[in-house]
């Protein structure tokens, strides 16, 4: 895209582009990389700085980066960006995982944010919503992809871009590789020191969560909504399509964020 700065941030690619006063940082998940929001930047940037990185070893960087230095990477970013003003998160699939653990460890460096089909991904609550068929399909593709990125090479790619198949990933296959597992392997295999320390999200800033209606099992559960829309500034918004909501609804998803972030405007 046009007129876009880059910034080096402890070894990290940030991008940044717009000129409003609301900055926006993006977090992709898998198998993705900073061109998931393409759309949305330029949907965004007339009122908004929006900045965006590939998550360290998606594509170069360590083979793994732990969720500790995962929050310590997003502290400098955000430090570099905003440094006098919190900014807003936008976040989806593992990016919303990262996310949330960052904005409940540095909240008061996050003024809102902006979730993407993942919410309460470690609650009680969730796992007790999948039957067993959920919860087989959820492990089955995982830990496929944990394999995947322990394997490497040649092999963990081409099972990578199987699953991606198999799962209709819009991303473009030659742009994905097993090295954008690793997520996978923090999960199941306690690669990293994996999510053990995670914390049950409970976020003190507004919300917005959107979702896509059509899959075979939710990354959220049903109380998850009933907080959220019970929480004065926040708003829960369910779309007609699959994981892949800024790709598969466009003009859906970026109407409602607009109005979201600049209703009081």
């Amino acid at each position: 895209m046009n007129n876009e700065l880059c910034i080096t941030v402890n070894g990290t690619e940030v991008w940044l582009q717009g000129q409003g006063d609301v900055v926006i940082l993006m977090l992709h998940g898998w198998p993705d990389t900073r061109a998931l929001w393409d759309g949305t930047v330029a949907a965004l940037q007339d009122r908004a700085t929006c900045a965006r990185l590939t998550l360290p070893g998606f594509e170069t960087g360590p083979s793994a980066t732990s969720l500790d230095d995962m929050c310590q990477l997003l502290r400098q970013i955000v430090d570099r960006i905003s440094p006098g003003k919190a900014v807003t998160l936008m976040l989806h699939d593992w990016g919303c995982i990262f996310g949330y653990e960052f904005a409940m460890r540095h909240a008061e460096r996050v003024a809102r944010v902006v979730a993407v089909d993942v919410g309460d991904h470690n609650s009680g609550a969730l796992l007790r919503s999948w039957g067993t068929k959920e919860k087989l399909s959820v492990m089955g593709y995982q830990v496929w992809l944990a394999l995947a990125w322990k394997l490497g090479g040649n092999l963990g790619t081409r099972m990578t871009r199987a699953m991606a198949r198999w799962l209709r990933c819009p991303t473009d296959p030659e742009r994905i590789t097993h090295k954008m597992n690793y997520p996978y392997a923090m999960q199941w295999f306690g690669t990293a020191g994996g999510f053990k320390g995670a914390a049950q999200i409970q976020l003190p800033m507004p919300l917005l969560f959107v979702y896509g209606e059509r899959k075979p099992f939710m990354f959220h559960s049903a109380q998850w909504l009933e907080k959220i829309a019970a929480t004065p500034g926040s708003a829960v918004q369910g779309l007609p399509c699959g994981h892949w909501v800024m790709i598969s609804r466009p003009e859906a998803f970026h109407a409602r964020v607009r109005a979201w972030l600049w209703a009081e405007l």
